[in-house]
């Protein structure tokens, strides 16, 4: 078959298949006026067949940008409304699935189709990751042997925003037998969905924001909200902490702010550490190291308890203020004495909020008889920000609004 195309504003003709083919042009537009036709033809062998003139593309008129932008704000403020109204839908059912879900034995089983079932699978994901497990089941699937999945223990909570979708009905009886008790998420109170239900979570009767009104938008939106409401109450009422969530969040930056600082610190090894007796000619020439170094030198004393930090910011005004000859002044003579550090075992968040709100660049790490065993240096949390509320310019003091983390060791200072 042969194809005609559009190039410089001509459109290609071919002849039989004796004559060479030929341009012929036609009246000039711009290549983005056209849509290539769909109506591509062959070149008979009895004569030539011209393929269709290209037809002017459709285009609509943008509309005016402040017009677009009202749009989309109507859009947020109508899914806000939506959120209001649910909260205000929200009564005891709700507090009776979440005891449901925190004391089942088995795993709670998450089934929607279409869009709900996609909020489903955020919904599962969500409860997942805050210390419930949680599994998606397509009914589709369900129906073709996916059943299997499903236990006597297992709470199963279904999404419709109808109740009464085809692949669910049909599902009811089998997940009625199988599991010790369905949640149901919906907007309609007398739909299949709910009567089959224990318990029955209802979303607003509410216009999609679609201009169709067709679009699961402002009724996926409801269920999204509520399944993670409901996802964060049955974590608080287990109990679920931060120790919790670390574990189930190893990787990523997320990870690594809910690591252990001794997964994160320079090991010993690769700090610079020196006696308080040494002079600053020696802790320079002892502690000197090839690759990357810290940014400060620790200081310990016979017992090796740390009882000071010299910073390379320290080194710089000391050379800027003292001759050569004060280089064999004792470390202890010049180290700063007062100084902050964290206990092993600390979160790698508090480490952060020690260093963005006392404003320090190294902070040591030392074990309960407060030898260094480590050291955290800022240049190693590159990508690691304080969360909201972390670094707001405040300070700790005796009479603060906040307290600084329990990991926090101030040494030469009675706070």
């Amino acid at each position: 078959m042969h194809r005609g195309w559009l190039a410089a504003a001509k459109l290609i003709r071919y002849g039989p298949s004796e004559t060479p083919g030929t341009l012929e042009q036609y009246p000039k537009h711009h290549s983005k006026d056209f849509l290539f036709s769909k109506y591509l033809t062959c070149a008979n062998t009895d004569g030539t067949r011209l393929m269709e003139y290209p037809r002017p593309r459709g285009l609509r008129q943008a509309k005016d940008r402040q017009e677009q932008l009202a749009r989309g704000v109507a859009v947020v403020e109508h899914g806000v409304s939506v959120l209001m109204q649910l909260a205000h839908m929200m009564d005891e059912e709700f507090v009776l699935a979440a005891d449901k879900i925190a004391t089942m034995r088995g795993n709670l089983i998450v089934c929607g189709i279409g869009k709900a079932g996609l909020i489903g699978r955020k919904i599962a994901a969500t409860f997942s990751s805050t210390g419930t497990r949680a599994h998606f089941l397509h009914p589709s699937e369900a129906l073709h042997g996916d059943l299997g999945c499903i236990g006597p223990n297992d709470v199963v909570l279904v999404l419709s925003n109808s109740g009464s979708s085809q692949e669910i009905v049909d599902l009811l009886p089998h997940l009625t037998r199988r599991s010790s008790s369905i949640i149901a998420l919906t907007s309609k109170i007398h739909s299949p969905l709910a009567i089959a239900a224990d318990i029955t979570l209802i979303t607003p009767t509410c216009a999609e924001a679609c201009h169709l009104n067709l679009a699961p938008t402002t009724s996926t939106l409801a269920m999204l909200a509520l399944g993670d409401a409901l996802a964060l109450l049955v974590s608080e009422n287990k109990a679920f902490g931060q120790d919790d969530f670390a574990e189930l969040h190893p990787a990523g930056a997320l990870g690594r702010r809910l690591a252990s600082v001794d997964e994160l610190m320079r090991s010993l090894e690769e700090c610079r550490v020196c006696h308080q007796d040494w002079s600053i000619r020696e802790m320079l020439v002892e502690t000197s190291r090839p690759g990357r170094r810290t940014g400060a030198v620790m200081i310990e004393n016979d017992d090796h308890t740390l009882v000071g930090i010299f910073t390379d910011s320290d080194l710089t005004r000391f050379l800027g203020k003292h001759a050569q000859g004060d280089l064999d002044l004792p470390m202890h003579a010049v180290m700063t004495r007062e100084f902050s550090a964290i206990c092993s075992g600390a979160k790698l968040s508090e480490a952060i909020e020690i260093l963005s709100v006392r404003k320090i660049s190294e902070l040591p790490v030392v074990n309960a008889s407060d030898q260094a065993i480590g050291l955290i240096d800022i240049t190693d949390l590159i990508g690691l920000e304080p969360s909201a509320g972390e670094s707001d310019g405040r300070t700790w003091g005796l009479s603060d609004k906040y307290a600084p983390p329990a990991s926090l060791r101030i040494f030469g200072s009675s706070l």
